[in-house]
Formats: structure tokens, sequence, C-alpha cells
């Protein structure tokens, strides 16, 4: 092993230089199948479209950092989409004002609701949100089965997700922007943010030293659920419509996401810009996927596949450093 890569091992960044080594693999691999993949209009519709997985992969990440995981996404995000877009029909000009902190509140709740059931109750995470997600479900098919109001975007919420207001830069890669910035500040500048590390890399040390262990983790499963829900709203403005089982995409992608920019998903480690790296990673993944109509099935193969191997690879990682 050279010398370089030594280094980049100790440092942590290894899988954040591999994944970009990847990325760039992949521009190169999509370049081939099509001259419009190294355009500038082509890559800012790719970093449009990322923003979505972005945001949804932070509060992922947030929560993994933890040593948790949240299964409750795909329905969250349906109901940041689908209640935002319900806030105008119930309340009319004032609802379209409120219809995307609406949206994003409703994600917090549910959020919040995974942190009690995780952090006070002690049920395990996988299995309090996988409840979760089936009572988001439910309650999302009773309202827009029964007496939804309104499915439709706001003006805002799509001038939110399709507009370029700055420079020709998409306004969704500027609120992926505002949403990463404000992670990092969290996660290196805050005592929350060492916090969530800490209880990541254990968390009986952590509660011994002080941390009050049960309100960091309530705080992130909330951030996550507020980020699944923001993504929500995001996807409405982008396609105009709010829909039943908008999120179901993004559960795997955005696990994938995360393990492969190199946070560890059994906790207390990774970089806010692997996950950036790994987001882009996973989108053109998709890109070439769909352009060389690789099905659905495939797809999610290969996200498992990933998944599975990072976490071998972490796994044995932390066992040999004990």
């Amino acid at each position: 092993m050279s010398e370089l890569a030594i280094r980049l091992k100790r440092s942590g960044q290894l899988p954040v230089v591999a994944a970009a080594a990847c990325t760039v693999a992949l521009l190169l691999i999509g370049s081939l199948y099509s001259k419009n993949f190294l355009s500038a209009e082509y890559l800012l519709l790719q970093l449009q479209i990322a923003s979505f997985l972005g945001i949804v992969a932070t509060g992922a990440m947030v929560v993994i950092l933890l040593g948790g995981i949240d299964l409750s996404v795909p329905w969250i995000v349906t109901v940041g989409g689908v209640m935002s877009a319900a806030a105008a029909g119930w309340w009319g000009q004032t609802g379209e004002l409120i219809a995307i902190p609406f949206g994003i509140a409703c994600g917090c709740l549910l959020g919040a609701i995974n942190g009690i059931g995780v952090a006070y109750l002690r049920v395990p995470s996988m299995i309090f949100t996988l409840g979760i997600n089936a009572v988001a479900q439910g309650l999302i098919v009773v309202q827009t089965g029964g007496f939804a109001p309104q499915d439709r975007s706001t003006p805002a919420m799509h001038l939110i997700a399709t507009g370029r207001s700055l420079l020709g830069i998409p306004n969704a890669l500027l609120v992926w922007l505002v949403v990463g910035a404000a992670t990092m500040f969290m996660l290196h500048r805050t005592t929350l943010g060492r916090a969530i590390y800490a209880v990541g890399n254990r968390e009986r040390a952590a509660y011994l030293s002080g941390v009050n262990t049960r309100l960091v983790t309530l705080l992130c499963f909330t951030i996550a659920g507020a980020c699944s829900a923001a993504a929500g709203v995001l996807l409405t403005g982008y396609s105009t419509k709010a829909y039943q089982a908008m999120g179901d995409a993004y559960l795997l992608p955005a696990i994938a996401a995360v393990v492969l920019g190199g946070t560890n998903i059994l906790g207390g480690r990774g970089s806010y810009l692997g996950t950036v790296v790994g987001v882009m990673l996973i989108t053109l993944l998709q890109s070439i996927l769909s352009v060389m109509q690789i099905p659905e099935m495939g797809r999610q193969v290969t996200y498992g596949v990933v998944i599975i191997a990072m976490l071998l690879v972490y796994g044995r990682g932390q066992r040999m450093s004990q």
C-alpha cells in the first residue's frame, strides 16, 4: 500500500476519494453512451435530481451516525408532499403561504415519534421506524383516498423545485447547499454534533460522560423526519403533483449513498462530504442504468449489494479495532 493510501486510510478519507474516483469513472462511461453526458446543462440537471436524494441522505446520515437506521423514509417523504399540497386546499391563500412549513412540520412530528420510540421506549430503530412507515402509509391512503382537498403543488413549491433564480443554478440545488452547510456546521462546530459522534461510538460511555443520549437520539430522528418531508415537498413541486408511494425510490439509494461516502453504518464515523460524493455517485449510477435500460429490479439489487458489501467491510474493521 502506498504512503498516500496509508495517510488517506488513517484520516478516514479513503472511502471519499474512492467514491469520487468512481464518480469520475461513471462520467467517462456515461460519455461513451451519450455525447451530452458531460454537457453543462445535463450535469446541472443531474445536480438538480441529486438534490432530492441529497436532502433525504442528510437525514439518513445523521441517524446512521448514531448507529441507528430510519426505515420510515418512503412514507415520510410522501407525507411531506401530500400534506404540503393539502394545506393549500384546506386554507386557500393562507394555506399556500404555510404549505411548505406545514409539510415539513408533519415530517418533524413523525420523526419525533420515531425518536421517542427509539430513545425512550428503547425499541430497536429498525423495528420502530418500519412500524411508523406503515402508520404513515395508512394515514396517507385514508387522506388521499377519502377526502384529499388538493394534490397539486403550489406555485412556490414548483418554483423552488424547478426554477433557476441565481446564475442559472437550480433552486433545488441551492436548498441542498443550505441544508448541507447547516449539517456540516452542526456536526463539526456544535455540542450536538460532538454528542452524535460520541453516542454512535459508544452510547453508554457518552451517557456516563454527561451526554443526554435520549435527547440526542430524539433530535436526530426529528431532523431525519424534517429532511425526508422537505424532499417530499420538493418532489411535489418538481412533478407538480403529490401521489402515493412517491418516496419508495429513495430509501435504499439514500442508505447506499451514505455508506458509499464512508459513513460507518454501525455508527460513530463519517463525514458529510463523503455523503455528498456518495449521492453524486448514486445519481450518476441511476442515470447510467436508466440509459442502459436496466429494469428497476436490477437497480434495487445493485443498491442492496453495495450496502451489504460496505456493512461487511466496516463491520470487520470495527471488530479488528476492538
